[in-house]
Parts: structure tokens; C-alpha cells; sequence
């Protein structure tokens, strides 16, 4: 929706990770030179770590996308996890060898033999396996046992490990992987982006879209607010600029402010914040419970209307307004059977008899129902408005 608002060709902030978004941070920029000096040794394992969402596979896919595949066979593997007879089939696959035994020898024979040929035809082989603080010790060691396939003095594989910080301590203190540590030639840890670097990050990506540098435009305070909550980490920019630039569209804003900002980053929290239970429904007083009835029992002419939102851009108002009818609805029933509760107990109480547990327990059950039914109707109500959002605000934006 927002890349139409805004006149762009595609999606600035995808969360896939596509080499043509490739930016060049610092930590980036020196990753890319440890991946480039490790595969002109052609040989031993290279290591790149770094947080979720970090962009190892990013970095790692735009190093493919520039080498020469009649000069670089690669195969690719995303590990779960996976023991050492496993990986070796995995990697088998990675290579589109279809193994008919199944077995471990056979499976190691076929990957030896794709290696001999993929050598004589005068390609290198290169085996990525991402997320490889997934694999067991064992499996590791498989890895380095492929390895040691050569063709007279020149080695046949060389690996890529990506994994998260855990695998970098893992390979630092796992006794059973001294040989594998002897092999790594290369290896970086991708540090989070500089405060320095959010803007320009921001603006290569939209740039690569065709955005021309004014709408929407940035106030300088969001670059600086987006690092803080970001943390630097780019799929994190990522999500968060995504929903920036929906919120921009929505209200057809072609300037990003701050505060624009405050109000995604508390969506966003509250799109995680669900409670492990209903809310409790406290009693009241006896007093509080007289002034509730007495409230009820005022003529609606004399209290005030209650405050209506407005309706949301690009929705029709005669859906807009079944659905707040539907929601008073609920509320007005949820807040009934709250004054039903307070006058049962509170009439207990008055006639001095022992209460009936059971059924006051039974009442809360139902208050307790009731609310889950007001919170799933008013989710039910978002997600409506989003709905009309997406389909029919973009045809009225657009006009």
C-alpha cells in the first residue's frame, strides 16, 4: 500500500534478504573482506557470526551474487539440527545429489565423486550453512571430515559457517572442535550499525525503490530515535520502517516525524503484549455501587455523549459505524453485567447471609468470558479496519 502512497517501485524494507539491498556499514564493509580473502585461499572454513537479523544472509548472498558460477559451484544449507550422519546427506542435497541408498558411505562416495568432477571441470565448490549454532558437535565434525577431500595438493570444499554469537562461543570453547578451530582462515563477528549509519541505511534502501529524496521526507530526530530503538540491527530497522511508512500512507503524511514514530514503536509493543490472563474484576463498595446505579438511572438527555473516533481515511462510514455499534454493544453489556455482579454481592452482604460461593464464582467465570469476548471483538474490529485500509483507502489515495 505505502509504495504506492509514496510512488515507489517495490518494497524498501523487505525482511527476505535480497544482495540488490546489499549496504556496505562498516562491520559490513570488513565482513565482505575477511568472505573475499577466505575464498581466494580456497581452502578451510570461514566463520561469520552475528545477532538475528544482523544481515549475515544478506552479506553472504550478495558474495554469491558477484563471484562467477562457472568458476564457483555453491551449495546451501539452513540447519536445523541435524546429527553428523544427517549433515552428510543434507549437504548431498545442497549439491543436487540424489543419494538411492540413503546411507552414510553412499552419501559420502557421491559428494567425493561431485568434487572430483566439479574440480576437473575447473570449478571450485563452495558448502554455506547458515545457522550452524543448530549442529551438534558431531555434525561439526562431519564438516571437517569433508574436508580433508582433496584432488593431489589442492583441497576440493571450502565452508562458510554463519551462525549466531552462541556458535562463536561454542567454536571458542568446545573441546572436541580443536581441529575445526585450526582450519578457520577467516572469521568476523558482525557488530550492530553505528547511530552515524541509520540515515544513510534508510536512504539507500527507499533510493533503490526510486524515491527521490522528498516524500515522503525525514525529520532528524527519527534517524537518531530509530537506532535507539533498533539497537542497530538492520531486520529490526526493517520492521520498524516498515510500519512507519503503512502509518505515512494511512493518514497520507509526506513528512516522518518523531512523533509518527512514538506511535508505531507503541503498536508494535502492544502487538506483543498479551495477557497470560483475564483482567480481575475488583468488588466495590456499597457506595461506589449506589453511584453507578444512580448514574444508570439518569435520563440519557442529561449525560454527556460519549466521544467518537474519527473515522479512519479511505473506510466507508456506514461499515465504520455498524462497527462502533457493534463495539458499544459489548461494552454496554460487559459494563451491565459488571453492576449486576456489584448489586448481587453488594445485597448479600445487606441481608447478613452466608454468600453462595458457587455462584458468585460462576459470575466472575462469566465477567471473565465476557472480556475475552470484548478484546477478540475489538481485535476483530482492527483487523477489519486494516482490511479497508489496505483494499479501499489506496484507490481513494490514489485518486
Amino acid at each position: 500500500m505505502f509504495d504506492d502512497f509514496y510512488g515507489l517501485k517495490g518494497k524498501p524494507f523487505q525482511l527476505t534478504p535480497d544482495p540488490a539491498f546489499y549496504f556496505p556499514s562498516g562491520t559490513h564493509r570488513k565482513a565482505l573482506s575477511y568472505l573475499r580473502y577466505g575464498l581466494a585461499q580456497g581452502e578451510g572454513f570461514i566463520v561469520i557470526t552475528g545477532e538475528v537479523g544482523a544481515g549475515k544472509s544478506t552479506l553472504v548472498a550478495h558474495l554469491v551474487a558477484s563471484v562467477d558460477p562457472a568458476q564457483l559451484t555453491v551449495g546451501q544449507v539452513v540447519t536445523s539440527k541435524l546429527d553428523g550422519e544427517e549433515i552428510v546427506h543434507v549437504v548431498a542435497q545442497s549439491f543436487g545429489l540424489d543419494i538411492s541408498g540413503h546411507d552414510k558411505a553412499s552419501a559420502l562416495g557421491a559428494i567425493e565423486g561431485f568434487l572430483h568432477e566439479e574440480a576437473r571441470s575447473g570449478r571450485r565448490c563452495l558448502l554455506i550453512v547458515d545457522e550452524s549454532q543448530n549442529l551438534s558437535v558431531a555434525a561439526l565434525e562431519e564438516l571437517r571430515m569433508l574436508s580433508n577431500f582433496q584432488l593431489g595438493s589442492h583441497p576440493l570444499l571450502q565452508t562458510l559457517l554463519l551462525g549466531q554469537p552462541e556458535f562463536r562461543a561454542m567454536l571458542q570453547s568446545e573441546g572436541g572442535l580443536e581441529q575445526l578451530r585450526q582450519r578457520v582462515i577467516a572469521a568476523h563477528h558482525l557488530e550492530p550499525m553505528d547511530a552515524s549509519e541509520i540515515e544513510p541505511y534508510v536512504v539507500h534502501r527507499l533510493k533503490h525503490v526510486g524515491w527521490e529524496g522528498t516524500n515522503p521526507s525525514f525529520d532528524q530526530r527519527v534517524f537518531a530515535e530509530l537506532y535507539q530503538a533498533s539497537g542497530g540491527i538492520p531486520r529490526r530497522i526493517n520492521q520498524i520502517a516498515n510500519r512507519l511508512l503503512l502509518l505515512g500512507a494511512v493518514e497520507q503524511r509526506s513528512r516522518i516525524d518523531a512523533a509518527m514514530l512514538h506511535a508505531v514503536l507503541a503498536e508494535m509493543d502492544s502487538d506483543n503484549a498479551f495477557p497470560a490472563a483475564a483482567p480481575v474484576v475488583q468488588p466495590r463498595s456499597a457506595a461506589q455501587v449506589e453511584r453507578a446505579a444512580q448514574a444508570d438511572a439518569q435520563p440519557a438527555a442529561s449525560q454527556p455523549a460519549p466521544a467518537q473516533p474519527a473515522p479512519v481515511p479511505g473506510v466507508r462510514p456506514d461499515v465504520f459505524e455498524r462497527a462502533l455499534a457493534q463495539r458499544d454493544a459489548q461494552i454496554a453489556e460487559l459494563q451491565q453485567a459488571i453492576v449486576e455482579l456489584s448489586y448481587s454481592k453488594d445485597d448479600a452482604t445487606a441481608a447478613a447471609v452466608q454468600p453462595d460461593i458457587a455462584a458468585l464464582h460462576d459470575r466472575i467465570s462469566q465477567l471473565e468470558a465476557r472480556l475475552i469476548e470484548q478484546e477478540r471483538t475489538i481485535r476483530h474490529t482492527l483487523t477489519m479496519l486494516i482490511e479497508w485500509i489496505e483494499n479501499d483507502a489506496a484507490a481513494q489515495i490514489a485518486a
